[in-house]
């Protein structure tokens, strides 16, 4: 009997039924703790990461100077990309002449840097709040106000605004001093072209300045100043997302809103007839070659920016040298003063780079209002055009008002910290403002404004600070509670599957002594209550008391197990040197693989390598072990290679509705062979173990032929709606409702399968097989059925694995015997080597999530393959689609790991006989 260190031999098949229902109740808690622990762990993610950087009880900073402005226009078309806003046609003709023309004649420009999660919400706060908001709040909806911060439509005197009903209403929903209006969110439909909305965005405005030629109390209001008008141009970004930003579609609508650009300066212009109004034309964010954004990609971060108007600067030569802080890195981590390419034909004009939080204050001081209270914006510049003196008192202002957010947050944490540890660079802040007045009054200017921007800075460091105050505190303390409960795990498989418990009670007399596991409970329960005792005397959330509930929770449970781990540790120590060096061999290849897979995050390519060499190693080895004739060895290499293929392609998935149609076609050919094999494996003594050998009549016969069938509809449905969509610009409801069907009553039918291994198998390949399809719409459609391939191979190799020495050691009675063996002996020690099947596992988990894109990334999620279900803006079904479609590889993986944990058992239970 052959034993592999201290995990022993086979678990002794009669254990008594109490255990058996203890380890199932056990067991059961555990699965509770585990949801429960990585449910509330889960959150610790926004208080470490997106915790809100707003803080209210601040007083407005009143500016020192004139206002250059008596209105400002704030045009955003969402989702614009600086490069195909910039960029000449194929013709060599510019797509946005009017604004081109500001540029070279009348205003400043630049692009500027948005920070992920490059999304409308998050953009547009920036834009209008000039704060970088908590991107938890992308998942709180787009039409409602989670939090209430100040912004620049807050401080004026009145906001005109049109748009679309997400954005529109944030800012203007419950501003009394504002008149706005939205189109209805049918319009939002993928399936046309959304330029019309732009044209409905300016019309509005256009017909409430002629409708204040009649109406004497609009007139008034229209005259007065602090007056802010936004125009929200949604069309760039549905076009982006239905017909990818390199499409004509998209790219006309460029045109569209230079045109309505142009026709909002002849407008007003025209109506005011004063030169007081600034314009400022921006995006919220660009728009990925696979139109989606969400990500850090510069694609998505860099947007344009065109300002020009009352207060601001004409255009300047570029000199050619660098600024003195050319090593300043903007939001979303590109450099200062990149350089401008030669194909936008501006690199003789300077360009000036912002944040997109900048935007805020430099709107607000070309109107002469105070900064948004929550701003942390910079205010650029160089795109004002005022005197010295003022310059400095807007400086002033702005450093003032993001100098009251620090001291607000540095009064917060102080009145509620038992240690506190402030910020030593602002100690003497008050004496640095003392010195900015006394240098401004004796009109030095250039030292005021240099030291207003250097406290500026600090008070930005000093934000960034108390923002991660709690930091240390809480890694440290989700950190250790992962370690726990990884350590409780394995501590449990060690006492309940192995046979070290039982060795231990045969060396060790000490391991009989009485568990004093109530003063580790009592100790644990009271340090609980210290330290929950400090948070509420600190008014931490109370997130903060379940985290350190769950934490001393699992260590509690390890520490009273003390005497266990120690009797292990000198076990292991009194092991032979041959078990602690294959120890440490595992060991150190699992930390290898988890780095690959660390690694592989960002490198998908790594996966091409992992697969071509388990292919060959795989194969190899299965050659020793069966005959060749068996043509499992060929069959796991050439499915090993097939999968190696799709890490090597682009994550931007180009369509090809003929290659998902032909997917289908594979698919039905891959059920069918596995069919085939299920009905027909007698004699196959490597094939036969995972097949069907019930005699009775199967309970639906024609499952697999309905399967098949709704999996060609699927195929037919795909090239009938992505047809009539592209050329109709409209999705039939017809259509919709037919994809729907087959979608939702594939999925159910793998539950009246079979119950043997493969026949099961082949229906839930079958099952998720349509709704893949129609969520496809490239090459990603054949990685399904090159991912159910590997996940065979998978099976077969460890069925293989076991089989030779199996039949080599078993007794002719015992071969007799088998099958009742099987069922009797379900049960068994784990080994060492049975830690293949949690790594193999990880790997064959992440290339379901990475093998045709980057999971980790917010851009990753192809909107157009929700298509043939909606068109319709919804951003939450949308999502919810998206995230299922991602998640039928998992699925497939999932089933397979169990299934094949269990042959593994059963055929080990057999061997080990």
């Amino acid at each position: 009997m052959d034993i592999d260190g201290i995990l022993g031999t086979r678990q002794p098949s009669k254990s008594s039924n109490p255990r058996k229902i203890w380890l199932k109740t056990r067991e059961m808690w555990l699965v509770v703790l585990g949801v429960i622990l990585h449910a509330v762990y889960m959150l610790s993610i926004f208080d470490i990461y997106f915790k809100t950087p707003i803080v209210h009880g601040m007083d407005p900073v009143t500016p020192r100077f004139k206002a250059p402005a008596k209105r400002l226009v704030l045009l955003v078309a969402d989702g614009l990309r600086a490069d195909k806003f910039f960029e000449p046609d194929s013709n060599g003709n510019f797509r946005a002449p009017f604004l081109r023309s500001v540029i070279k004649n009348q205003g400043r420009w630049g692009v500027s840097h948005a920070r992920p999660p490059t999304e409308s919400r998050p953009g547009h706060v920036a834009l209008i709040a000039g704060f970088y908001e908590d991107p938890s709040a992308v998942t709180k909806g787009w039409k409602a106000n989670p939090v209430e911060f100040d912004s620049v439509f807050n401080q004026s005197r009145h906001t005109i605004s049109y748009g679309s009903p997400d954005i529109v209403p944030i800012f203007c929903g419950a501003l009394p001093h504002s008149t706005w209006n939205t189109y209805p969110h049918e319009y939002e439909d993928f399936a046309t072209d959304a330029s019309f909305l732009d044209e409905w965005s300016f019309d509005q405005f256009q017909s409430l300045l002629n409708r204040s030629n009649e109406d004497p109390k609009l007139k008034e209001l229209l005259l007065q100043d602090n007056l802010v008008i936004f125009l929200h141009l949604l069309g760039c970004d549905s076009n982006g997302h239905a017909h990818r930003p390199f499409s004509s579609i998209y790219l006309n609508n460029v045109k569209v809103v230079d045109h309505i650009a142009e026709r909002t300066y002849a407008l007003l212009e025209g109506y005011f007839k004063d030169d007081r109004t600034a314009y400022v034309f921006t995006a919220d964010h660009g728009m990925h070659d696979k139109g989606s954004h969400g990500d850090g990609h510069p694609t998505n971060t860099d947007t344009p920016l065109v300002v020009w108007g009352a207060g601001v600067n004409y255009p300047k030569l570029s000199s050619g040298t660098n600024h003195s802080n050319c090593g300043f890195r903007f939001v979303d981590d590109h450099e200062h003063d990149t350089l401008t390419p030669k194909e936008w034909g501006l690199d003789e004009i300077e360009r000036v780079d912002v944040n997109q939080a900048d935007i805020a204050p430099l709107m607000s001081t070309l109107l002469g209002l105070p900064c948004p209270v929550n701003s942390v914006g910079n205010l650029p510049l160089e795109y004002i055009n005022m005197n010295e003196a003022e310059k400095v008192e807007a400086v002033l202002a702005n450093t003032k008002q993001i100098l009251n957010q620090f001291l607000r947050k540095s009064y917060i944490k102080q009145s509620n910290s038992f240690y506190f540890k402030p910020f030593k660079p602002l100690a003497d802040y008050s004496s640095t403002l003392n010195r900015i007045e006394e240098l401004i009054f004796v009109k030095d200017y250039e030292a005021a404004m240099k030291l207003s921007e250097n406290l500026r800075s600090s008070a930005l460091q000093g934000l960034h600070y108390f923002q991660t105050y709690d930091w240390l505190m809480l890694m440290s303390i989700i950190t250790l509670g992962y370690i726990g409960w990884m350590v409780c795990l394995l501590l449990h498989v060690l006492q309940s599957y192995t046979s070290v418990p039982g060795n231990i009670l045969r060396k060790e007399s000490a391991f009989h002594q009485r568990n004093n596991s109530r003063k580790v409970y009592l100790m644990g329960c009271l340090l609980l209550g210290v330290i929950c005792i400090k948070f509420m005397l600190e008014h931490s959330p109370p997130l903060y008391h379940a985290y350190m509930a769950m934490t001393v929770f699992l260590w509690m449970q390890i520490l009273s197990e003390y005497q266990f781990i120690l009797a292990l540790w000198r076990h292991i120590q009194w092991g032979k040197i041959n078990f602690i060096v294959k120890l440490l061999a595992i060991v150190a290849v699992s930390i290898l693989i988890v780095e690959f897979l660390v690694n592989s995050f960002t490198k998908r390519e790594l996966y091409t390598w992992c697969f071509l060499t388990v292919g060959v190693l795989a194969s190899f080895y299965l050659f020793k072990s069966i005959p060749w004739r068996s043509r499992i060895p060929i069959f796991v290499c050439i499915t090993c290679w097939f999968l190696s293929i799709f890490t090597l392609m682009p994550a931007e998935i180009p369509d090809n509705n003929p290659l998902v149609i032909s997917s289908g076609a594979m698919i039905i050919i891959i059920g069918a062979t596995a069919r085939w094999l299920d009905l027909h494996a007698e004699g196959k003594k490597y094939w036969q173990s995972i097949c069907n050998h019930e005699t009775k009549k199967s309970r639906f016969p024609m499952l697999f032929y309905l399967q098949a069938l709704l999996v060609g509809l699927a195929s037919v449905m795909v090239s009938l709606s992505t047809s009539h969509r592209t050329e109709k610009q409209e999705l039939l409801p017809v259509h919709q409702m037919i994809n729907w069907l087959i979608a939702g009553y594939s999925m159910v039918l793998p539950l009246f399968s079979e119950n043997g291994l493969l026949s099961r198998l082949t229906s839930i390949f079958l099952g998720f097989a349509p709704c893949f399809l129609l969520l496809s719409i490239g090459y990603e459609a054949v990685f399904y059925s090159a991912l159910a391939l590997v996940l065979m191979s998978w099976i077969l190799f460890e069925n293989t694995l076991l089989h030779p020495s199996a039949v080599k050691n078993l007794s002719p009675h015992t071969r007799n015997m088998e099958e009742h063996m099987i069922l009797e002996n379900d049960n068994r020690y784990l080994q060492l080597s049975d830690i293949r099947i949690p790594l193999t596992f990880m790997v064959l988990f992440n290339i379901a999530f990475f093998g045709t894109g980057n999971f980790a990334s917010i851009a990753s999620f192809e909107i157009s393959s929700v298509y043939r279900f909606i068109t319709v803006f919804s951003p939450f079904l949308m999502a919810a689609l998206l995230i299922f479609k991602l998640f039928i590889p998992f699925m497939l993986v999932m089933y397979e790991t169990k299934e094949a944990g269990w042959k593994l058992a059963i055929a080990s239970a057999i061997l080990e006989s």
